[in-house]
């Protein structure tokens, strides 16, 4: 039995993944604690999942000049002072990041303590941290294909236990049918009706929902089931569409602002629009679901890189925010829900290249650097 620190935070699309490989290390007899902010969602999510948080101040390298430039290194250097108690006191053998401020400080304290390194990168686009970090380890694991890292190998994204274990039932064609019925039976919905999904994420997104209120009257005219994730707070728009429908029509419309069981909407899903987040994208090619991706339009262009492998593979189309529309969204959603030869290919395209085991794949990685 090893002990391993998993290094990421911030953000779910770092706390997600390690928590993922912190369960399979876990269930393969290791010891395992984690590395993270004092603000981050790593101050719920690891201690409710029963993992030990050491924490390291957040140390971000200033943008531009100003008075945090010159207070930096101070900063920089009590996090890595704070990275290396927390490799103490955890008798870590392993070091495991993912990105994000707490990895840059988790590497550099890792390698002067001489303790094995691994990398996971979440996005198409890697980051600055690791970056860094793939330059101290030839163990560096990535969720997709062709990201510019040293030593990359592809291990796919660690997915969420509910996420994972929905992926390998619909993976099996005994199963997969029941599964279906029981999530549509749940929204009051008909086994064999075509199911789209369209969310923002959590926080919304205004050009995704300004689409689809738009497009809703014609989708449930043509007989499509919509399941609405407008985002909290952002649900006015899409009741006052909710209203406007006929009684028959309103039972094809399903609004909601946020799901806490995502899972069933999922599966209940034939398609799915959406945003192109890394775990986003990983989810739904698991899944074997059909998307239209619309990426962010703000960041450095990772969302687009990161839907790019499922669209040149076929299991996905991606449209830019600025060029989303009402008719575009309709044709698209109809496309891939009701044209059985396109919605089949698409479903085995996404079958194809979807990774369910990414936390094993990168288990697997932390074993080998152990040895």
């Amino acid at each position: 039995m090893a002990s391993v620190l998993l290094a990421g935070g911030g953000t779910a699309g770092h706390v997600n993944p390690l928590l993922a490989t912190a369960e399979e290390l876990r269930s393969r007899g290791h010891r395992v604690e984690a590395l993270g902010t004092p603000e981050g969602l790593e101050q719920d999510l690891v201690p409710r999942a029963g993992v030990t948080l050491h924490e390291v101040p957040k140390a971000p390298m200033p943008r531009r000049p100003s008075g945090d430039m010159a207070r930096f290194p101070g900063r920089f250097a009590s996090a890595v002072r704070a990275a290396r108690r927390a490799i103490e006191a955890s008798g870590a053998d392993a070091v495991v990041g993912f990105g994000g401020y707490v990895s840059t400080p988790a590497y550099l304290a890792a390698r002067r303590a001489g303790v094995p390194i691994v990398v996971h990168e979440a996005n198409a686009r890697p980051g600055m941290a690791n970056k860094l970090g793939s330059r101290m380890t030839e163990h560096v694991a990535v969720t997709f294909p062709d990201t510019p890292l040293r030593h990359a190998r592809l291990t796919g994204l660690p997915l969420r236990a509910s996420i994972r274990d929905l992926a390998e039932l619909l993976a099996d064609p005994r199963a997969v049918d029941d599964a279906r019925e029981a999530a549509r039976a749940m929204a009051g919905w008909p086994a064999d009706a075509p199911v789209l999904v369209i969310t923002g994420g959590s926080l919304g997104a205004a050009s995704l929902n300004a689409a689809a209120v738009a497009a809703v009257p014609n989708l449930v005219a043509h007989g499509v089931h919509v399941w609405h994730l407008t985002g909290k707070g952002k649900a006015d728009e899409a009741a006052r569409a909710y209203g406007d429908l006929s009684a028959d029509q309103r039972e094809l419309y399903r609004v909601e602002e946020y799901s806490h069981d995502m899972e069933t909407v999922l599966a209940a899903a034939g398609a799915v629009v959406c945003r192109a987040g890394a775990a986003t994208v990983s989810e739904l090619t698991a899944l074997g679901l059909p998307a239209m991706y619309v990426p962010l339009p703000h960041g450095n262009g990772e969302q687009a890189d990161n839907a790019r492998p499922a669209v040149e593979a076929g299991a996905a189309m991606m449209v830019a925010d600025s060029e989303l529309t009402p008719a575009m969204l309709e044709q698209r959603a109809e496309h891939m829900l009701l044209d059985s030869k396109a919605s089949t290919a698409m479903r085995e395209a996404a079958r194809g290249i979807g990774i369910r085991d990414g936390a094993q794949r990168l288990a697997d990685m932390v074993e080998g650097a152990l040895r």
